[in-house]
């Protein structure tokens, strides 16, 4: 054990003397943008960093600015691109003290700058950093558990020692370019640019006229999107930002170029700029192998989700640097490799064997028929091939002019296979070789953990489904199309439900509600609430009832969690509807004209969230064609909008939809939904009814004469309604018996509806009691009762038993005309 100790303690000595040694080699180079960054770099590999930053003081010192970032993406951590320099932020405490701040995850969380911060666990440094052009910060993040050990915070005093921060650019350092220099001034799009510049877009020094647009014109069209993201201010912060894109040449395929540009805020009567460099990147550079190719590579993995999350990452970062004419990365199942992407994805840039394979959207291949990738994949380590090769077909095809196969090794197994190959004639350098071995081993691990995220996403999703409505029913006089999309930030399960629940006499509520959190507690809650909804509901009450029992119901239940609700009760039949809010967003109308409301109504509390609470009704009027849309917060609210801007945003691309095609309005609609949250989605189009129902109703009041009043009332309806003397008689058969029975067996309240619809009648009564008729089994010839429910059966094309509210109702369908 000693010897393990005095082994850990010497690697710790010798991790802070090769921070020395590496930092030394810096000390020489220029002040540039590059050098900063290769300084940084140095706190994730001998820091135990995941992220390092620099800050310094923006001109006015109304800031401090983010001006160089290296590692995992920031917001991973919620890190701004600026700070308050008299703020309570670490960073703003180390600013002012001029001492080193040291954050573990407690203290992180006790802050007020760290509440919006991802529920991950850090620890943060923020060191203080001197140089000629005045006093910064740097940051450091880490992740490991314990945080920044002795020998961390020794490289890291170091680095910070080593960090010479730039200078604020003026305007007049802004028009004293390099020859790979631009300024580009983000108010007018004017641009300064210096003569290599000019060189690589073909341009002489005349046949510039100083516009941005001039130079984005000889750009490949199919790179402008990226282009456009850094040249406009909206689209970036503070900070440094790395792009390749293509430049048209009068002959021969397109050029690469690389650019390196920072965003300078702007000032009083100064605009905000973009300096940096273009350089050309037609050929493979040594520099592909260093720490930040690799790091970049380790970022974009990191927040890779899925299995295509990161097959997409590997291709992007391997591909261009390579240039490679193709690129596949497989998974390994058993003896197949299925392929999670192709990259080109067209079938006829691939060998024959794999095109007789493709299934779905891409194939998959037995490796048995590669017998010199089976051999690569046992031995484990990257294998290349050049041009002439002697291979099978299946593999030479996808490189002729050279092939390179990178297993992918991750938990002691092959996770998987990326195949890369080349048309023409190509050579392989050392600085290939060690990029290939250092993606493969990240890109295996990777892998191994987006293919359990997979699985337990699908599981998620699968219960998720299991919980909500597996069809919509079908509606008189309109149509519900409904959608939901789990959040693809987590793998808990979701609160987000919907229901279209049909009640009687025309009716159908429309449910739509959000469980708070994403858990298994939350998902149960979820069912829970939808259950009992529905069962409200069906047993007849007023939305406000209805929502008043189910937060009564939640109130009683042992939970901590609450819910939000809307309820919309729509009667069919008139094109009028009554709805609740439970804390829940407001339904949101489209006219038949195209004219868009997001209804104003005053709304109660979440459910389970106060007993004694109100949930007024509020009126909706529906003329034929009105769509009414329900929602939950995932679609409208994000971190960069509010829950008004996102209503607003839904209302306006409803008004431009054709609700005649619901289906496509709600998928229009979930475009380019960010999946931080559950989405669910509930839209309704009313028609209007073709034909509607003939009614009447009468109260029953308990006197001797009851069922003969009951009798003459269904007569004079009957008769009103112009139906045939048959059917007349076996309607006051039945009206007889029902009436009879609910006097006879119940107290209270007894009421008579009579529904003419097309060829059948609805006899229908409503009673204080929630017992139920028996039908006996047998009736003997000496009884005097039980014969009255056998007559019903028989006269009905159909019977049965509905709860309503405070009792229930016996209902009977007579075929009319038979």
């Amino acid at each position: 054990m000693a010897d393990v100790v005095t082994e850990g303690a010497a690697g710790r000595r010798t991790r802070r003397l090769r921070a020395e040694v590496a930092l030394k080699a810096f000390a020489v180079a220029p002040d540039t943008p590059e050098r900063l960054r290769r300084v940084l770099e140095q706190a994730l590999v001998f820091g135990g960093a995941s992220l390092a930053a620099v800050y310094t003081p923006s001109e006015d010192g109304e800031l401090l600015c983010l001006v160089e970032s290296v590692g995992v993406p920031r917001t991973l951590y919620g890190l701004r691109d600026g700070y308050a320099p008299t703020g309570g932020s670490p960073l703003a405490d180390a600013h002012r003290g001029g001492r080193p701040v040291w954050l573990g995850p407690e203290q992180l969380a006790d802050r007020a700058e760290s509440r919006r911060v991802p529920s991950r666990d850090f620890s943060l440094a923020v060191l203080p950093a001197h140089g000629d052009a005045g006093s910064g910060c740097l940051l450091a993040v880490s992740e490991r558990p314990g945080g920044f050990d002795a020998e961390d915070r020794a490289c890291l005093e170091l680095i910070a020692e080593a960090v010479a921060l730039p200078a604020p650019t003026t305007a007049a350092e802004a028009g004293e370019l390099q020859a790979n220099a631009f300024s580009l001034a983000m108010d007018t799009g004017r641009v300064e640019v210096g003569d290599t510049i000019l060189d690589l877009f073909g341009l002489g020094p005349d046949e510039f006229d100083g516009k941005v647009e001039t130079l984005l014109g000889l750009t490949v069209p199919e790179d402008l999107p990226s282009l456009m993201s850094v040249v406009e201010a909206d689209h970036m912060s503070i900070g440094d930002r790395e792009l390749e894109f293509r430049v048209l040449q009068p002959a021969g395929p397109p050029r690469w170029l690389r650019l390196r540009g920072r965003l300078l805020p702007g000032g009083e009567g100064r605009p905000a700029r973009l300096v940096g460099t273009v350089a050309d990147a037609s050929t493979l550079r040594a520099e592909v192998t260093d720490v930040a190719r690799v790091q970049r590579l380790a970022a974009a993995l990191a927040t890779a989700g899925t299995v295509r999350d990161v097959s997409h990452a590997v291709v992007t970062a391997l591909r261009k640097p390579l240039r490679a004419d193709r690129i596949a990365l497989a998974e390994l199942e058993h003896d197949r490799l299925v392929v999670t992407v192709l990259d080109p994805p067209e079938p006829e840039s691939w060998p024959e064997l794999w095109r007789l394979e493709w299934r779905t959207e891409w194939p998959d291949a037995p490796v048995r028929a590669m017998p010199t990738l089976a051999a690569a994949l046992r031995e484990g380590r990257a294998r290349i091939w050049p041009a002439g090769t002697p291979l099978e077909p299946a593999l030479a095809d996808v490189g002729p002019g050279g092939l390179a196969v990178l297993p992918l090794p991750a938990g002691g197994r092959m996770a998987g296979a990326c195949l890369i190959g080349w048309d023409d004639p190509h050579r392989f350098g050392a600085d290939e070789r060690a990029l290939l071995t250092a993606s493969a081993g990240l890109a295996g691990q990777a892998l191994l953990r987006a293919h359990a995220f997979d699985a337990e996403h699908e599981l998620v999703g699968m219960l998720q489904r299991q919980l909500l409505p597996r069809r919509l029913p079908r509606l008189p006089g309109a149509e519900a199309v409904a959608r939901y999309l789990p959040t693809t930030a987590g793998l808990e399960v979701g609160g987000d439900w919907y229901d279209v629940i049909p009640l009687p006499d025309n009716h159908v509520a429309l449910v739509i509600g959000d469980v708070q959190g994403h858990s298994a507690a939350a998902a149960t809650l979820m069912g829970q609430m939808r259950t009992a909804l529905r069962a409200y509901a069906a047993e007849g009450h007023p939305p406000d009832v209805v929502v008043h029992h189910a937060n009564r119901l939640l109130m009683d239940m042992e939970t901590d969690l609450f819910a939000t609700c809307c309820y919309v009760d729509v009667d069919l039949e008139e094109g009028s509807a009554w709805y609740v809010r439970a804390g829940h967003l407001p339904p949101v109308l489209r006219h038949p004209d195209g004219r868009t409301e997001i209804t104003e109504a005053e709304g109660g509390p979440p459910l389970g969230v106060l007993r004694q609470a109100d949930f007024p009704m509020s009126p909706l009027g529906l003329a034929p064609g009105t769509v009414v849309a329900l929602t939950t917060d995932g679609l409208v609210e994000s971190a960069e909008d509010d829950i008004d801007t996102g209503m607003d945003r839904l209302a306006h691309q409803l008004a431009g939809s054709d609700p005649a095609h619901l289906g496509l309005v709600a998928d229009t609609l979930l475009v380019g939904a960010r999946r931080n949250d559950d989405i669910a989605l509930l839209l309704l189009r009313y028609d209007g009814m073709a034909v509607r129902p003939l009614r009447d109703t009468w109260t029953v009041w308990r006197v001797p004469e009851a069922v003969g009043h009951a009798r003459r009332f269904t007569r004079r309806t009957l008769r009103a309604w112009r139906l045939a003397p048959q059917d007349l008689d076996a309607a006051l058969l039945v009206v007889s018996e029902l009436v009879t029975n609910a006097l006879v067996h119940t107290d209270g309240r007894v009421r008579l509806d009579l529904t003419l619809v097309h060829d059948r009648l609805r006899v229908a009564v409503a009673d204080a009691s929630p017992r139920t008729p028996v039908k006996p089994t047998s009736v003997s010839w000496e009884a005097t009762g039980g014969r009255g429910i056998l007559l019903v059966e028989a006269m009905s094309v159909e019977w049965g038993t509905v709860p309503v509210s405070g009792g229930k109702q016996v209902w009977s369908e007579i075929a009319l005309g038979v």
